[in-house]
């Protein structure tokens, strides 16, 4: 039986890669708190998002700061323009559960279940395809009203 040979795809210079990604693997946290703050940043530029996470009382933004800012430093590693990153993907997946017994009364034992996550944050480069475009007189009420 002959072997498959690998066709090997040309990887990308340097300077074509617009996607920078950074992942936080079994962060202590449930997901269910994490994807709070990944579906708050996504789709947003950088310096907007930093900002969000920063003021965020959540206990999630500090886990998902550190992965937005390792994510930024990669991006700079690349010397890719600061200036135009925006989170392009930002999701929170569920992680191995640890479970410990907590013990109760008459023998009985309840399990306790210490949940993890993976946070992943893909930033890209260029114009964000997805980006809200505020018509003028938008903040305007008298404007929205006569539309």
């Amino acid at each position: 039986m002959a072997k498959k040979q690998k066709t090997e795809q040309p990887r990308p210079a340097d300077d074509e890669i617009s996607e920078f990604r950074a992942q936080w693997r079994f962060a202590r946290i449930s997901a269910r708190k994490a994807r709070l703050l990944t579906d708050l940043i996504q789709n947003r530029q950088l310096d907007q998002a930093t900002n969000l996470l920063r003021f965020s009382k959540k206990r999630a933004a500090v886990m998902v700061g550190k992965v937005l800012k390792s994510a930024a430093a990669n991006a700079d590693e690349k010397e890719a323009d600061m200036r135009e990153l925006y989170v392009k993907e930002s999701f929170c997946d569920d992680g191995p559960i640890i479970k410990r017994m907590q013990p109760k009364d008459r023998g009985k034992s309840y399990t306790i279940f210490k949940r993890t996550c993976h946070i992943t944050v893909v930033l890209g480069s260029g114009e964000n395809p997805k980006a809200k475009v505020k018509a003028k007189g938008s903040n305007n009420r008298k404007a929205a009203k006569a539309a």
